[in-house]
């Protein structure tokens, strides 16, 4: 994932900071609890697409 488009995503809901996760290919905003996939490369800002944290997701404390 390119290091110049990570400083400009944010979350398309509260365009609050996400954190990149390598290990499982998402952008993860905690403040939506919401994990975004990266597919291809490409990452998928959409709510639809997003994987919705649990509290006790390890995701949230990475």
């Amino acid at each position: 994932m390119d290091s110049r488009l990570l400083d400009i995503l944010v979350c398309p809901l509260c365009k609050g900071p996400l954190r990149y996760l390598k290990a499982r290919e998402e952008l993860v905003c905690r403040a939506d609890r919401l994990a975004f996939p990266i597919r291809d490369g490409i990452p998928v800002m959409l709510e639809d697409e997003a994987r919705l944290l649990g509290s006790d997701d390890p995701a949230l404390k990475e």
